[in-house]
């Protein structure tokens, strides 16, 4: 259905989808979502399952914007971003230098405790290292439990939470079956948080409502992330006025500090005292029907269809600057 409303654009715009990461399926249910609140809004929009053809691809399809859908390595770290800069395709989200430090958490994690934003202790191991569980505890000053994961994965893909020795071998191999880096951190007991941004040109970015994540066993893993029932979410999160402020005040300055564009989304750790750490921020988020970002929006009145349109205004605003440097 047409809009009655002036469009954003009227250049055509590919939905970046799928790819090859372990998030490939998430990504193809995103972006399928995307494309038809783009046509249903009055866009020419197509879809693009991105592979080696890709170049050929956005050339056949006449693309003159892209909207990611991407998740994880691939299309979330920069490389498709640096890619589109190249072919002089505007594209959504954060440009590349913040989609490479976001999805490398490490890396994140040491932007952030240079800028005073709290963040879980922890260290790094390589892959190849022989780090026993006893060494690290002795480094880290870490205590059981504490947390394994990939360096730059999503979705909790590869994610242990090592509660004794017998199970630091498997977790360290795990993680490094997905990234060269495995990032162990101590495990914050209390409530998993989240808060959507979404930038909005020449204004403040918008901080959405924090979403509260209740998960079976509590554990965000894949399957309470992507399984409809098996996750309670509490939106807005049932939180003290001074913790909600704070954790606001957080993400903002996170999306700030590492130069974030469009939407993103931080996730947060908070004590059963309330103390919040960052875990990670995610630069292109989800937009499936069980993902936060639509779940906040739709909270704080911005429906799925609205909530897109916003999203491609980074593009567009890039169209812009592209134009008028040119």
């Amino acid at each position: 259905m047409m809009a009655d409303r002036p469009l954003l654009t009227q250049a055509r715009i590919g939905v970046l989808m799928g790819g090859q990461s372990s998030e490939r399926d998430v990504s193809l249910r995103t972006g399928a979502a995307v494309h038809r609140a783009l046509v249903r809004r009055g866009y020419d929009a197509v879809t693009i399952d991105v592979g080696p053809t890709l170049s050929r691809d956005l050339r056949d399809q006449k693309v003159a914007i892209a909207f990611l859908a991407l998740h994880g390595p691939g299309g979330e770290d920069g490389s498709v971003q640096g890619f589109l800069e190249t072919l002089g395709i505007p594209y959504t989200g954060s440009g590349i230098q913040a989609s490479a430090v976001g999805m490398h958490k490490v890396t994140t994690k040491t932007i952030l405790a240079a800028h005073g934003i709290p963040v879980p202790a922890g260290t790094v191991i390589r892959r190849g290292e022989k780090v026993s569980s006893a060494q690290m505890l002795r480094v880290t000053k870490l205590r059981w439990p504490v947390v394994v994961k990939p360096a730059s994965e999503g979705s909790t893909i590869g994610v242990t939470i090592v509660r004794k020795p017998s199970q630091w071998s498997e977790a360290l191999a795990l993680a490094h079956r997905y990234d060269r880096d495995a990032m162990v951190e101590a495990y914050i007991p209390g409530h998993e948080v989240t808060v959507s941004l979404l930038g909005r040109q020449d204004e403040a970015p918008l901080v959405l409502p924090a979403v509260e994540i209740v998960a079976p066993g509590g554990f965000y893993d894949f399957a309470a992330k992507y399984e409809k029932g098996k996750t309670q979410y509490l939106c807005p999160a049932p939180l003290s006025v001074s913790v909600t402020r704070e954790i606001r005040a957080f993400a903002l300055r996170t999306y700030e500090v590492l130069g974030c564009a469009g939407a993103a989304r931080v996730d947060f750790r908070i004590t059963p005292r309330g103390r919040p750490y960052v875990l990670e921020i995610n630069t292109v988020p989800g937009m499936t029907e069980t993902s936060l970002l639509p779940m906040a929006a739709a909270q704080a009145g911005i429906g799925y269809e609205e909530l897109t349109e916003r999203i491609l205004e980074s593009a567009v605003a890039r169209l812009k600057q592209s134009r008028s440097v040119a």
